[in-house]
Order: C-alpha cells, then sequence, then structure tokens
C-alpha cells in the first residue's frame, strides 16, 4: 500500500505541476528533434521568433518555455540587434544516437516571465571608471562591467584599463579572452571546474591569471601569433592581424545560461593597400568547448584567414570530413607545461590553402558575399573529465565533425 501511495503521490504531483505550466504557459508550437547520426550529442538549437510566429502567430518571446517530456529545458531569448525585441531563442538539448524527440514550446501571449537557469555560458567586458589615462596608462579606478563600449583613443596593450586587456567568454568547459587594442588575438583560459569563473578573473592582479588557480589559468602564449582562432589576412606570405583601425567597438550581445556572444565592430581595417569594416561574432553554448566566429567584410577581400600558434613541443593534426575539416595541434604546449589540443575547423568548400608563417599555422579562407563563418576550440588536460591524450583529442574532433556535417533536424509544427 505504501509503494502505491508513493506512486500516487508522484503521479498528482507531475499532474499539478504539468496543469500549472499550462495555465502559466495556456498556448504552444509543436517541434520535433532528430539526430540523423548514430552518435549521443548535446546540441544548441536556435530559432528564429519569426519563424515561431509562423506556427504561433502570437508567440510571445519573453514569456516562454521549452519543455521535453514532463522536464523543462533551459532556453533563453536573444535580441541580436538590441531594439527591446528578442529575435532568436535557443535551448540545448542531449540526444542518442538516431534519436527522434518531441519538444513543446508553451507560451503566454502577454506579459514577461524570467527563468533562473543554472548559468553554462558567460560573456563580459570590464573596465576601470573612476580614474584617466596618463600617457596610455589607465591610472586609478576600479573594475565595471558594461554592456559596450567605444574603444578610446588612449588605449593600447597594457594600458591597465581592461581588465584581462578584453572581453572573456566561457562555457563549461573553457574559457577565451582576445586583446581588445592592436594584437587582436585570441587567448585561452584552461578551466579546472565546470563554474562560471571569468568575474574573478583578473580581479587580484592585472596579470594574476598567468598563475594556477583553484579555477584554472591563462594557458597559452600567444606572442605574434594568431593565438587560437585569431582573425587575420593572408598578406605577403604572413598573416596579418586586425591591427591597424579608424575604430573599434565592442559590445556583448548576450550572456545567458545556455548561450553568450560577443560582437566586435572594425571600423577602417588598413591591411596592405586596402581598408575594410569587419564585424565579428563570437559565440559559445552551453557544454561546447566550441567558439563559432561569424564575420561581415566590406569591400570583397580576395581571402581571410585564421590559424593556431605554431609551438616545437605539438604535433600537427589535420582530420577531414564530407563538409568540414580540422586543422588541429596536440602536445605539452600549455603555459602550465601539459598537454593541450587546439583546432580550427572550417567549411572544405573556403578552404584556399594551408600554409604557415614565422609564428602560426595558418588556414586562409575564401569570404563569399563578405561572409565567412568557422570555428575553433580547446581542449586541456586538467578540465574535469577532460581529453587526455593525442588519441582522445582525434576521436573527440572526429566526433565533431560528424555533427557539423549532419546538423540536428528539427521540425516546427
Amino acid at each position: 500500500m505504501k509503494l502505491k501511495y508513493a506512486v500516487g503521490m508522484v503521479a498528482l504531483i507531475l499532474l499539478f505541476g504539468c496543469n500549472k505550466i499550462k495555465k502559466t504557459y495556456p498556448e504552444s508550437i509543436h517541434l520535433m528533434l532528430k539526430n540523423p547520426i548514430a552518435t549521443d550529442r548535446e546540441a544548441a538549437i536556435f530559432l528564429g521568433v519569426d519563424e515561431l510566429q509562423q506556427h504561433g502567430s502570437e508567440f510571445n518571446p519573453k514569456a516562454f518555455i521549452v519543455m521535453a517530456g514532463s522536464g523543462e529545458i533551459p532556453s533563453q531569448a536573444n535580441d541580436l540587434n538590441h531594439d527591446g525585441n528578442p529575435d532568436q531563442i535557443v535551448f540545448v538539448t542531449r540526444l542518442a544516437g538516431n534519436e527522434s524527440k518531441e519538444a513543446e514550446i508553451r507560451y503566454a501571449k502577454n506579459g514577461v516571465i524570467k527563468h533562473d537557469y543554472p548559468k553554462r555560458t558567460q560573456a563580459e567586458l570590464s573596465v576601470k571608471v573612476g580614474g584617466h589615462f596618463v600617457d596610455h596608462v589607465y591610472e586609478g579606478g576600479t573594475f565595471q562591467n558594461v554592456q559596450s563600449l567605444h574603444v578610446p583613443p588612449e588605449h593600447t596593450d597594457h594600458s591597465f584599463y581592461i581588465r584581462y586587456e578584453g572581453p572573456g567568454w566561457e562555457s563549461d568547459k573553457v574559457g577565451y579572452r582576445f586583446y581588445l587594442d592592436w594584437r587582436n588575438a585570441i587567448d585561452i583560459f584552461g578551466k579546472k571546474t565546470s563554474k562560471m569563473v571569468l568575474q574573478n578573473v583578473g580581479q587580484d592582479g592585472f596579470e594574476s591569471y598567468h598563475e594556477m588557480a583553484d579555477w584554472g589559468m591563462d594557458i597559452l602564449k600567444v606572442g605574434e601569433s594568431l593565438g587560437i582562432g585569431s582573425i587575420g589576412q593572408w598578406l605577403d606570405d604572413r598573416a596579418e592581424r586586425v591591427a591597424v583601425t579608424d575604430s573599434v567597438f565592442c559590445e556583448i550581445v548576450s550572456n545567458g545560461p545556455v548561450q553568450s556572444q560577443i560582437r566586435t565592430h572594425y571600423y577602417g581595417w588598413k591591411t596592405g593597400f586596402s581598408v575594410y569594416d569587419l564585424v565579428s561574432d563570437l559565440s559559445i553554448t552551453a557544454g561546447s568547448r566550441m567558439t563559432r566566429n561569424e564575420l561581415q567584410i566590406t569591400g570583397n577581400p580576395p581571402n581571410l584567414c585564421t590559424g593556431i600558434v605554431k609551438d616545437d613541443s605539438a604535433q600537427v593534426i589535420q582530420l577531414s570530413g564530407a563538409s568540414w575539416s580540422a586543422f588541429a595541434t596536440w602536445g605539452k604546449q600549455s603555459l602550465a607545461g601539459d598537454d593541450l589540443g587546439m583546432a580550427v575547423l572550417y567549411e572544405n568548400d573556403k578552404l584556399i590553402e594551408k600554409t604557415e608563417d614565422a609564428f602560426s599555422h595558418v588556414v586562409v579562407l575564401r569570404p563569399e558575399d563578405g561572409r565567412l563563418m568557422y570555428y575553433f576550440l580547446a581542449a586541456w588536460v586538467q578540465e574535469p573529465g577532460g581529453v587526455k591524450t593525442k588519441d582522445e583529442f582525434v576521436e573527440y574532433l572526429e566526433t565533431v565533425l560528424v555533427c557539423l556535417d549532419a546538423p540536428v533536424q528539427v521540425m516546427v509544427d
């Protein structure tokens, strides 16, 4: 009798919860998610608000919930153009190999309902306020997070103005930053925890993150290289980073529990005899090591390039898939003196050549109609449950390529 009673109580609780959800979110849109490959995966699903409103004309991206079975899936709405109206929703869900999963977006036609999901991604930009520049060095002041920044002309490398020298973004796997100055190169924060850590990095000394802490440390020596996944142009047999510009504007587009994004506008990028305006959108999703970099550029450049810093301790790995390929390195190339894997992932039909200069392994790519997209990633041995060997890293990259070649299929009705 006790067992029947307990089962009955659970059923009543589930029914009560289901009824409460339907009362709060009376409208619904049905989804069918299909994993077309035999590999288990955790996938980010992006849906445009316009698309959803074709199936639910009064869909309200300010008051919705995503459900699968009786469980809620953490989600967020993104306002990509900052007009006050979200234009995209995103959620991350696990799918077994070849699994088809039904999901439901429930919503209220009016109002705003906020959620408090566990934070698995973060993006931030922190600058000093209350002080002033003296000969390109910022004196006094305290750090404060900002939503956006027009980089002041006085700012350069080691100005002590921007915390850890640029914007940062992270998932529960790994963190990244790039130098928001003439260097414009991307660096890696290796994490020994799945918790969000960037809010504490650089608070106890300008370069304290170069020493091992409980959370991890800066694990990449960038120097004059492309670091990992930095933007450049292949010119005169070398990769020229985005160094000389008229002005730079950087903004945090989203800082959510399952996806975070940083957008940077480079106005008047001078390279060779040409001048371009360039926009870079860097984003990361929960459970992923990969950063997606979407570029828009004016002026029809002959190429853009990216790559990985050269290190004598690292082995080069090249893998090809049906539509995507990976250029990677593995070895004792971290500043902690242990194994680190890095990779750039690119579409095969965009490849011009793979080459190198004095500092970097370089992948030269062809923009199409002023657009280019690629991924980069880092896998450090000290991550909790991380990749420990070269063979594991290769297996991981092979899985990544299979997933890129076969995205999750989403049907909305």
